[in-house]
């Protein structure tokens, strides 16, 4: 039996309500849970509020209401937030309970009986002075200022002395980076493990475990002067939901005897890899198995913000594109990991390409075909069929190949791999056109061609569930399975429809959006084929590196390319495989056009187009000339 699976996002600070980079990590954290469920895994998803500290005190005056009314309002939009996308988090953690005060009390305990190999306390009385920012709720050394301010929250800070209770970081260092290196404790992705491992060559003094100034916390106890700081109690939410303080055998499940995964972006790196871990291990409790830390995005190439994000409230994104639609377009902008550009002006074009087109009318064309030429009855399974062989070797290794790509972290691939089956489900339907077999009177080819495309809805549906799982119930439905076959066993499984099961729709599982009047393609020629100028202006042209490439499945002109443009990364296709292998063009400069229309090429995404030349029939990629950063504007 694999070891039960739990994982947790942050939990989300209350003065502000949820936005799209809230909703970000908590649908892939809620993915990752219902992957490994259908895997036949025990999984525990958590999620939650933190709620002490200056900030939301002061919030709750400026409301005029207290710290706990302030509190449950805020909390209430994070739930309503997470209800709205489908969210199945299996508890909500909030600092503000009982048993998470409880906690905080144990390993404020655990880690104060603690003593280092020298014989010295671990934690330990002193008095700070330093600056301190009241929109980090942290002390800033003067390097971290820029121009006597701080660099988040444009406000100098205030200087400050105040006793403390600290927590003697450097003693467990030395331990804490073997734990790293030997990746006993896995820090990915690899970028960020070398990060942090770049960590320990440089200061890394003692914490604050405590504050005095601060009231609204929970105070010691042991002092009750000073409030738990935000490391011991927003960092303690972990394992106070799952039983630390209250419930033994619940903690030996999740935590002492599972696979413990913290998921977050990267800018709560050092708390989560240095201060989390060796506070456990000063109280004598395992050290989390990953802490994967995702990368920032832009949102149309503007750095995402307080405010930009606030415009794009993940609730009204459910408005327009369904709880269903949202997650599988916020989880499908980007490789998951890296930081990214969500394309939020084309979600309706990739809602229409992706689900409506592909994956939306294969389902409604298959299915309209049952119904008008076997009675709505699943026909027998095809036989000798051209291409169903391919089509059938590829529906077999999608439900291993998903898994392995989740096993890493890979979501964007694993959803990949199942949105390459389906337009591998449409082409083989198009080159069979079983139109023209129902009209040619050849039943069995036309039942094997329908089977054959129920089949692979039925596998797709599984392994999209976890992205999708409205819809992809839905779809099953369609196809008379309920949550008993809902699992990654079943799909690995062909031919497991019963002919003869009723195959029935009444309305598009995925209808088409309406778009808004968008611009075409930046440049347009005339009706002489010759281009204005001023059109040719439209085209902007900038500097890319190539940061990975591969050949494109089942094509061998393709290669697919990850690039990076400075302020954002992008995929893009180009059929330069013949004249540049994968190696070759990795880490080359091109020049990139990058406010084409986003394309799907042989089912795979391309958001821009390079520059070549030709002579003959060589093909040389057009280079910039000088060392150009990533983005560089080519005019």
């Amino acid at each position: 039996m694999p070891r039960p699976f739990y994982v947790t996002t942050p939990i989300y600070y209350v003065n502000d309500k949820p936005h799209i980079g809230h909703a970000y990590t908590t649908i892939a954290a809620d993915l990752l849970a219902r992957f490994h469920r259908l895997a036949g895994r025990d999984s525990f998803f958590l999620t939650g509020t933190d709620e002490h500290g200056s900030k939301v005190a002061e919030a709750a005056a400026e409301a005029g209401v207290s710290e706990i009314e302030f509190c449950d309002r805020t909390v209430q939009t994070f739930q309503q937030a997470w209800k709205n996308l489908d969210i199945a988090n299996d508890d909500f953690i909030r600092t503000t309970s009982e048993r998470h005060e409880k906690a905080v009390w144990k390993i404020l305990d655990a880690m104060r009986a603690a003593k280092t190999a020298d014989g010295r306390d671990v934690v330990y009385s002193d008095y700070y002075e330093g600056l301190y920012c009241t929109g980090c709720e942290k002390f800033l050394t003067e390097k971290e200022l820029v121009d006597g301010l701080c660099p988040d929250h444009l406000k100098a800070p205030e200087k400050l002395k105040e006793k403390n209770y600290f927590f003697r970081l450097s003693a467990f260092l030395p331990l804490l980076k073997e734990k790293i290196e030997s990746e006993e404790m896995l820090i990915l992705p690899q970028e960020r493990r070398r990060e942090v491992l770049g960590l320990f060559n440089q200061d890394l003094p003692d914490f604050s475990l405590s504050r005095e100034r601060v009231k609204w916390g929970i105070p010691l106890s042991f002092d009750e002067s000073q409030v738990a700081y935000v490391w011991v109690d927003a960092l303690s939410n972990y394992i106070s939901a799952i039983g630390y303080a209250d419930d033994p055998d619940k903690f030996d499940k999740w935590w002492l005897g599972g696979e413990v995964v913290h998921l977050m972006a990267k800018d709560i790196l050092k708390f989560h890899c240095l201060y989390w871990p060796a506070m456990l291990m000063a109280a004598g409790v395992k050290t989390p198995d990953t802490i994967f830390l995702h990368g920032f995005f832009t949102v149309d190439g503007q750095k995402m913000s307080k405010s930009l994000g606030a415009k794009i409230d993940p609730n009204d994104m459910v408005t327009e594109f369904g709880a269903d639609g949202t997650r599988y377009l916020l989880l499908t902008q980007y490789p998951f990991g890296i930081d990214g550009d969500i394309q939020a002006s084309r979600f309706v074009t990739q809602y229409n390409s992706d689900l409506a087109n592909a994956l939306g009318n294969l389902v409604s064309r298959v299915v309209k075909m049952v119904m008008v030429n076997f009675d709505g009855r699943l026909p027998e399974p095809p036989n000798g069929l051209a291409g169903f062989q391919e089509l059938f070797e590829k529906a077999e290794r999608l439900p291993n190949a998903a898994h392995e790509h989740i096993n890493h972290f890979r979501i964007g691939k694993a959803i990949g791999e199942a949105m390459t089956m389906v337009r591998a489900a449409n082409k083989f339907f198009n080159d069979l056109a079983p139109w023209k077999l129902a009209k040619e009177g050849r039943t069995n080819e036309l039942g094997g061609v329908l089977y054959a495309c129920c089949e692979i809805l039925r596998i797709v549906s599984v392994v999209l569930f976890p992205v999708m799982p409205s819809k992809m119930r839905q779809l099953r439905s369609v196809l008379s399975l309920g949550d008993d076959t809902l699992t990654l066993d079943n799909a690995r499984e062909f031919f497991n429809l019963e002919p003869g099961t009723e195959i029935r729709i009444d309305e598009p599982v995925f209808p088409r959006l309406k778009t808004s009047p968008r611009k075409e393609s930046p440049v347009e020629t005339e009706d002489d084929g010759l281009l204005d100028i001023s059109e040719f202006a439209r085209a902007d042209m900038r500097v890319a590196k190539v940061l990975e490439a591969e050949a494109v499945e089942g094509a061998d002109k393709l290669l697919k390319l990850q690039i990076d443009l400075g302020k954002e990364k992008r995929q893009i296709v180009a059929g330069i495989a013949k004249h540049y292998t994968p190696e070759k063009i990795t880490g080359m400069s091109i020049i990139v056009v990058t406010n084409l229309k986003p394309v799907t090429i042989r089912g795979v995404d391309s958001q821009g187009m390079l520059l070549a030349v030709t002579k003959g029939k060589k093909l040389v990629l057009v280079i910039p000339d000088g060392d150009l950063p990533p983005g560089a504007t080519i005019s």
